[in-house]
């Protein structure tokens, strides 16, 4: 991504209207190299959560390395702790609960194979990467 891709990205962010927490969530995101960051606002459509951010990354290591980010961030931050976190073993998947929103971390085959934009199409949605 180029500079001004990612400086325009950022201010697109700070216009949104979602809490703070998913905010640094996407900034963590941008600035670990993630792909394809994608919100979806489920507030009033699922009591699963409010929010789902989904993002790929290219390895299992960068997968780790994202969600470990995310965690520390966000503690440091916010003070927020996981309620829970799966597929660390694996990598190609890696799911973060942070009840009110949850994190899905994938390598890209993954993504294309469960697909869970689609399972959200009447969530409003929030893409943070280039057109």
């Amino acid at each position: 991504m180029k500079i001004n891709e990612f400086k325009q990205i950022l201010q697109d962010l700070k216009k949104r209207k979602i809490p703070e927490e998913v905010k640094k969530t996407v900034e963590i995101l941008l600035d670990k190299k993630a792909e394809r960051i994608t919100v979806l606002k489920l507030k009033g459509i699922s009591q699963m959560t409010d929010y789902i951010v989904i993002c790929q990354v290219n390895s299992n290591r960068q997968n780790k390395a994202v969600a470990d980010s995310i965690r520390e961030d966000l503690k440091k931050e916010f003070r927020l702790n996981p309620f829970g976190m799966e597929g660390e073993q694996k990598a190609d998947w890696i799911l973060v609960d942070y009840v009110d929103f949850i994190v899905n971390i994938f390598l890209p085959e993954i993504r294309e194979r469960f697909a869970i934009e689609k399972l959200w199409m009447d969530a409003k949605r929030y893409d943070f990467y280039p057109s």
